[in-house]
């Protein structure tokens, strides 16, 4: 199967996760390419740096992940089911050894195999980049079931700006050795050293310099560290703002109002997924004519950047019938809407029923250990309200907060009458109603959308209902 940039999906539905698989990676171009894959943990960071494998440490610890140069580029083994718990991804990287940047490549191939076979495909050119030293390829990552995305991103400040996304930090180049210039003087340290030459413990080993020993912090002369996150030396978190000025530009003017709400309410480092449910019934479609349903498509996804390391919005239509879309990103948000949702509309009938599409969120998400932010849009009409209690109800002991919104409609029914419910193990739901979405300002929108999350993600972690 061809992938495009940008696409996510459950690997499961195209191999066998459970039997090694490959991960072929290959480019044509005029510099000297450093492949690498790296092991990062739930929040998206290097914490154990055995689990950066590339050509000087060529495999994990228990053999998880193997790298082999292959031609131009290189070939890593993956075993994700043997992966230790605390491996939550896996990101493949190039990054440029030397001048040079991706937008002069001729070509970038990158392929998952498994039985001699190729599985999945992406192929970019150097029309996909402009001035990026090094990018992360693909991302293999566990969401309740491994999924991939072929991200196709990267940055400017090459391999330094990489570490640096990944919790570590670029290290100031070694002293240089007065009688070998062209060389540096480096010291033999821990297992992530051994991208230096062998050498006796106290003595200092010389190699050639290259980006890649970068990776290595300064310490003493006899004790190097281990590249670790820390308050004043890391970058945990790249800004939302940043974000989306590389990926979504329309949308940076909603970084700021978000921001402010957020920090209100202490949820600038929350990881949670968030997962967008739209009603598409016949009474909504001049809703859909006027661009309201797009506008809330819009604001809903930074919340998903801000959130999810991957930057993914969960995604719903539902009528008489419900359907899981593809997941919304800042590559194909405006095209959230299709532009024939009246044939959409027809297909899932003319009618709402918000009881199968909040079984079907339930399923999605069973079990999960992740805090899931659900905003659910609807202009009223709301019946089975014995039905819709009895998923909350049920639902209050898994890590689901629902957020109604109701958008100009009538007849909310139980929906309003939220705060009043009895027996939930938590209060896992809110509702307000909007006369119109296109006219409240973004500082009140995200207050009202954030005003009830906080508390109940007190209520679930005292609980133990996530990691």
């Amino acid at each position: 199967m061809n992938t495009q940039k940008g696409q996510r999906d459950k690997l499961e539905k195209y191999l066998n996760v459970n039997q090694e698989m490959e991960v072929v990676m290959n480019i044509a171009g005029g510099a000297v390419y450093d492949f690498s894959c790296f092991g990062l943990d739930a929040q998206g960071k290097l914490s154990d740096d055995a689990y950066m494998v590339f050509y000087n440490q060529p495999q994990s610890p228990n053999r998880e992940v193997r790298y082999q140069a292959a031609g131009t580029g290189a070939q890593f083994f993956v075993n994700l089911n043997q992966l230790p718990e605390k491996i939550q991804k896996l990101a493949f990287t190039v990054s440029i050894d030397g001048a040079g940047n991706m937008g002069m490549i001729g070509n970038h191939v990158v392929q998952i195999r498994q039985n001699n076979q190729t599985i999945l495909e992406l192929a970019l050119s150097g029309a996909d980049f402009q001035q990026e030293t090094a990018i992360i390829s693909m991302e293999v990552y566990k969401k309740d079931v491994w999924r991939f995305s072929m991200t196709a991103s990267g940055f400017n400040g090459g391999l330094g700006d990489l570490l640096r996304n990944y919790g570590g930090e670029e290290a100031e180049e070694p002293a240089v050795a007065q009688s070998a210039p062209a060389q540096s003087v480096m010291w033999q340290s821990s297992p992530m050293q051994s991208m230096i030459s062998q050498g006796s413990p106290m003595q200092p080993v010389v190699s050639q310099s290259s980006p890649m020993q970068s990776m290595i912090s300064q310490g003493s002369s006899m004790q190097p560290t281990i590249l670790q996150p820390t308050q004043a030396q890391s970058v945990t978190k790249i800004s939302l703002e940043k974000k989306l000025e590389q990926g979504a530009p329309k949308l940076v003017s909603l970084a700021k109002p978000l921001k402010v709400e957020l920090e209100k309410r202490n949820l600038l480092d929350c990881v949670a997924r968030v997962a967008l449910v739209l009603d598409i019934s016949g009474s909504m479609s001049q809703r859909y004519k006027n661009g309201t349903v797009q506008e809330i498509v819009n604001k809903t996804l930074p919340l998903a950047v801000q959130f999810d390391d991957d930057g993914e919005l969960d995604f719903w239509y539902y009528g008489t019938t419900c359907r899981k879309m593809p997941s919304v990103n800042m590559q194909n948000y405006e095209s959230a809407v299709p532009a024939d949702w009246k044939q959409l509309m027809r297909t899932l009938g003319g009618s709402n029923n918000e009881v199968l599409v909040m079984e079907d969120i339930m399923r999605e998400y069973k079990g999960s250990r992740l805090p899931i932010y659900v905003l659910f849009i609807t202009d009223g009409g709301v019946s089975r309200a014995g039905a819709i209690k009895k998923i909350l109800k049920k639902a209050s002991t898994e890590p689901v907060f629902w957020q109604f919104v109701g958008v100009g409609g009538s007849n909310y029914g139980v929906l309003e009458k939220l705060d009043t419910m009895e027996g939930r193990y938590v209060d896992n739901a809110n509702f307000f109603a909007l006369d119109d979405f296109k006219k409240v300002s973004n500082p009140d929108l995200y207050g009202r959308l954030l005003n009830e999350f906080p508390q109940w993600l007190k209520e679930i972690r005292s609980k133990g209902m996530i990691s």
